[in-house]
């Protein structure tokens, strides 16, 4: 096996948009540590903050969303997609991926290349993400497609066309921290895959609908789900430890523990249990986010009890599923959330691409055979 299968460790990329460091459990996003940008911005903040380089100035923001609510309304294409995929009954993430390919119906500037096109594509996709998400939902529920609401941002527009009523402020805030925690998180293989696809100088929304293709699949989009569900089958702190360790005992995965990249506490479990804690004090039943707590503990201790040394430590699934749960949101949903989170992340990388651009082509190890000689009998 090749030393670099799976390119871990291989520089293939330079960039200005986020930096992690699994060692010392560090996440930093365009120079500010994930710890005081996530709890503070909004995700149209943390949107501008990645195209931009710089947090944007109140004129700025107010641009920005404004811009965002002149494109909220979906293409009549868009919406005949959706409505198939939902009498097709397909996953939220299959329906995302195949309605962002759809908008190039409504690129104003289908034949230029310039930094002004693609920054009008950029706010179409960005705009219309969480109203495909959520109008999606409608429809597996058997409900009809609402029409968004101009005055609501991001966090809030897709919360209202998920619930259909205005949603609590403590939802949207608990939304935008999660949004701005995931937005990026360096070159991850969707992230990645958006920069191969830009680099070949196709189209953004090939490369957005080619990340989403690459953040469904389990190995990297995760499964947050699962973390929830272990947590409600423990049901009473009393039972955690009995729990978790016949689950270790017969060789069970305990999900939301261990990660690739963070050897230490992943910082954006932190930041999302602060965000959960919040939310279930203002807005919830506190005695989850306790019991939450209690598995974590729990599971924490037996990890180093069973597999010492492995640093198994919360990852972000963990607490993502408590704060997507405390917001009303199925599980089925958590992973095109997660999309609609880091599709600013994947086209600020777009962008960084294009600006100094050269063809992505690692090359391969060849370890097939050699010396082989044709006839006509090997043929037959």
């Amino acid at each position: 096996m090749s030393s670099v299968s799976g390119l871990e460790n291989v520089i293939a990329a330079q960039t200005k948009l986020s930096h992690v460091d699994g060692q010392a459990g560090e996440l930093i996003i365009a120079g500010y540590p994930l710890e005081e940008l996530a709890p503070n911005a909004t995700y149209e903040q943390s949107l501008y903050l990645l195209w931009n380089g710089v947090l944007p100035n109140p004129q700025q923001l107010n641009e920005l969303k404004e811009n965002l609510r002149q494109h909220l309304d979906l293409p009549e294409i868009t919406r005949y997609v959706l409505k198939e995929a939902a009498r097709a009954k397909l996953p939220p993430m299959d329906a995302l991926r195949m309605a962002i390919s759809t908008l190039a119906v409504v690129d104003l500037q289908p034949q230029s290349d310039s930094l002004e096109a693609n920054r009008n594509r950029a706010i179409l996709i960005v705009a219309k993400a969480p109203v495909i998400v959520g109008n999606y939902w409608r429809l597996r529920q058997g409900q009809e497609m609402l029409a968004p609401n101009p005055e609501l941002g991001q966090a809030g527009q897709f919360l209202y066309l998920v619930h259909g009523k205005e949603p609590d402020p403590e939802f949207v805030r608990a939304l935008d921290t999660y949004w701005s925690t995931v937005i990026d998180h360096g070159l991850n293989a969707s992230t990645f895959t958006a920069r191969v696809i830009t680099s070949t100088l196709s189209d953004i929304f090939s490369a957005i609908t080619g990340a989403i293709g690459a953040l469904k699949g389990p190995l990297h989009g995760g499964a947050p789900g699962p973390a929830l569900d272990m947590v409600f089958e423990i049901g009473t702190p009393e039972q955690a430890e009995p729990h978790l360790r016949q689950k270790l005992v017969d060789g069970a995965r305990l999900m939301g523990f261990g990660h690739r990249i963070y050897k230490v506490r992943d910082p954006r479990a932190d930041v999302l249990a602060a965000a959960a804690e919040r939310l279930f004090e203002r807005a919830g039943d506190r005695s989850l986010y306790d019991l939450a707590r209690s598995v974590e503990q729990t599971a924490l201790k037996l990890l180093e009890e069973f597999k010492p040394g492995r640093h198994l430590e919360t990852n972000v699934e963990f607490y993502t599923a408590l704060v997507l749960h405390g917001i009303g949101l199925k599980p089925d949903l958590f992973s095109a959330v997660f999309a609609v989170g880091r599709m600013g992340g994947w086209i600020a990388h777009v962008f960084e691409q294009l600006e100094h651009n050269r063809l992505i082509r690692p090359q391969s190890e060849y370890v097939g055979p050699t010396g082989r000689t044709w006839s006509n009998s090997s043929a037959v």
